[in-house]
């Protein structure tokens, strides 16, 4: 018993010498502690603002156990707050990424961090390699997203190595953290069987598979949505590739894949009419750069362009008449409302507008991302402003503001912005061999691919 005991009790020092190490590393990520709105920031100080404060979502708030990113910040939905999100893991981990590279992390503290998050995964659930949607932070277990949909997820395991082959690239120093964690990056990502989820080799990857319910969520990805990045993956794999005629005949064959019409005056290539949820032009293109990437179907920088454009044009036409819509108030994706959630867009729009739609696009449309973010925090501040950056949403006609924080909102601020100002994770992705020589195959063109 007094083994046991002493066991425990190094285990305890142990993990409190680490944890006051990532507090006191915390300390120097310097953020916004009063709240206190600043009016006479340039626009450089008011994106370092933002982006710091937005990463204390994966640094201050990540789970003390496995490292991973919270679902969100609030409890809903009826489950607990050791929900982790695969996908917002990866967003997460890209975000740390920025926050090293800018100086307002210590390198080596977040290094230690990301090696125990990639150990945690290692003995995480995972079906045929790859990761249910939620997981107990400090279990590994899977937490079902649905009743049946409690198995391998696809897409948020795509979302997660997005972040994951960034950090094996940023992470390039010769020492024994650093190595650790390319190797264990490399044995995570040569364990996807991504051919399995071509369901006995149709041509068509599917997003699902449980071992309860096999198959029974039957959801097929076809295109054109958030799920470029799965097929991209797919067919850059080392072990367990996918066809390009997975590609072609499955993610490109689809009713809602070409489009070709204007609105507002912008030609859309692919996707729904007015584009869809803002998010389609984020979660695929925090790795992958869209200047100059081209196939067969699109010019993506044109297909991502546009459809924000389309979104901010809907949104300064209001037709609906919703409050406060206009120049500097603009943006609708998937987000919390105050009925729930909902993904929005200019034909699903019911007056929520969501920070991250407007800030994640800065690539896209700098100045008019850059009034919203002013308006965003100089106007509405005092009601969205807080110690992750900005919550989730708001909807000015019914007086209703969040208080919640979301990963997956959360993530593609900080790194898309950081797209916008350096182009970081867009260099580590695009050159990523493995990446270019999936890029090839599919037949895309790039300046990054040789």
């Amino acid at each position: 018993m007094k083994k046991i005991s002493v066991l425990v009790l190094l285990l305890f020092l142990l993990n409190t010498s680490f944890t006051q190490g990532e507090k006191k590393a915390s300390e120097n990520l310097s953020f916004d502690k009063s709240l206190v709105i600043q009016k006479d920031l340039s626009d450089s100080g008011l994106l370092d603002l933002v982006q710091k404060q937005t990463i204390r979502y994966f640094w201050d708030f990540g789970h003390p156990v496995s490292g991973m990113a919270r679902e969100r910040s609030n409890e809903a939905y009826d489950y607990g707050n050791e929900v982790v999100t695969t996908g917002g893991t990866g967003f997460g981990v890209m975000a740390l990424i920025v926050g090293v590279d800018s100086k307002w992390l210590p390198r080596d503290t977040v290094a230690k961090w990301l090696l125990k998050m990639i150990k945690f995964l290692s003995k995480a659930d995972s079906y045929h390699g790859v990761f249910p949607h939620w997981m107990n932070g400090a279990t590994g277990k899977t937490i079902p997203f649905s009743r049946k949909d409690d198995g391998a997820d696809l897409v948020e395991t795509s979302y997660l190595f997005e972040g994951l082959l960034c950090a094996k690239q940023y992470f390039n120093a010769d020492n024994v953290v650093e190595r650790e964690i390319r190797n264990r990056i490399t044995w995570l990502w040569n364990d996807i069987e991504w051919d399995w989820f071509t369901r006995d080799g149709r041509n068509v990857l599917y997003w699902h598979w449980s071992p309860n319910n096999g198959w029974a969520m039957n959801f097929p990805l076809h295109g054109y949505n958030e799920t470029l990045i799965t097929y991209i993956l797919a067919a850059s794999a080392t072990c367990y590739p996918v066809p390009a005629s997975v590609y072609h005949k499955g993610w490109a064959m689809s009713n809602y894949f070409l489009n070709g019409k204007k609105f507002y005056g912008y030609n859309l290539p692919l996707g729904f009419d007015y584009g869809g949820p803002l998010f389609f032009s984020h979660y695929s293109y925090l790795g992958l750069d869209p200047h100059g990437l081209s196939d067969k179907y699109a010019d993506y920088w044109e297909q991502n362009q546009n459809q924000t454009l389309i979104n901010h044009a809907y949104c300064v036409d209001n037709p609906k008449k919703f409050k406060g819509y206009g120049e500097d108030c603009w943006g609708l994706t998937s987000c919390d409302t105050y009925n729930g959630y909902n993904a929005f867009s200019p034909t699903d729009d019911f007056g929520t507008i969501a920070p991250t739609a407007a800030l994640s696009a800065f690539p896209y449309t700098p100045v008019f991302s850059m009034k919203a973010l002013r308006h965003f925090y100089e106007d509405l501040g005092n009601k969205i402003w807080g110690e992750y950056g900005f919550t989730d949403a708001f909807n000015e006609t019914k007086d209703w503001y969040a208080k919640s924080y979301l990963a997956i909102d959360e993530g593609p601020i900080v790194v898309m912005i950081e797209n916008y100002r350096s182009g970081l994770l867009w260099k580590l992705f695009m050159n990523i061999p493995e990446i270019q020589a999936g890029l090839k195959k599919l037949g895309f063109e790039s300046s990054y691919l040789k």
